[in-house]
């Protein structure tokens, strides 16, 4: 998310991609800390400062490091 895009308005993106097919996505909110985890036919998972994020089964082995961002 940049600093000038709306949290609302990039949240209805995530849920669009979504519904559009995406398995797995990542709403990465540097002024709160927050990453929203979108996954499909899942409710959004919301972590505080997480230190990483994993691809999950989606791509096997990513991680990316958060630290260096916040």
């Amino acid at each position: 998310m940049s600093p000038t895009d709306s949290l609302l308005k990039t949240r209805e993106k995530m849920q669009e991609y979504i519904e559009n097919g995406a398995e797995l996505g990542w709403l990465i909110n540097r002024k709160k800390q927050q990453v929203e985890i979108y996954r499909q036919g899942q409710e959004v998972e919301i972590l505080d400062n997480p230190q990483t994020v994993s691809g999950e089964n989606i791509l096997p082995g990513f991680i990316l490091d958060l630290t260096t961002i916040w």
